[in-house]
């Protein structure tokens, strides 16, 4: 059982800059990936990060080279730094792991709310 725990959101105001970080207990295959997703009111969850167990990244068409996920596995942390930061960025956070064997469970976080002001 793999449990997330997401932190480091809060208000700040357009322009400004937040890392949020996702630390995770229990055993994480070599292989996971880890990921952010966040969702607005009103709208789906969408893919803002991820990374693979062997470091590769990709980002959602949205960041726009404002935002970079990088991972600690020694201390099974994830991070997310994000810069510049925008009003539509504004949204509920998650941190989510997942393995890319179908049969193995995806675990996700609580999230964290990230509210950017104009």
């Amino acid at each position: 059982q793999v449990q997330l725990v997401e932190s480091g959101g809060g208000l700040v105001q357009a322009g400004e800059s937040l890392r949020l970080s996702c630390a995770a207990s229990g055993r994480i295959p070599g292989i996971a990936g880890m990921g952010w997703y966040r969702q607005a009111p009103g709208k789906e969850r969408e893919l803002v990060a991820r990374i693979t167990g062997s470091g590769a990244t990709n980002y959602g068409e949205f960041v726009k080279g404002r935002f970079t996920i990088f991972r600690d596995n020694p201390n099974n942390t994830l991070y997310l730094q994000m810069n510049s930061l925008k009003p539509e960025d504004t949204a509920v956070y998650y941190c989510n792991v997942y393995d890319p064997r179908p049969w193995m469970p995806d675990y996700w976080g609580q999230g964290t709310q990230v509210t950017v002001s104009s």
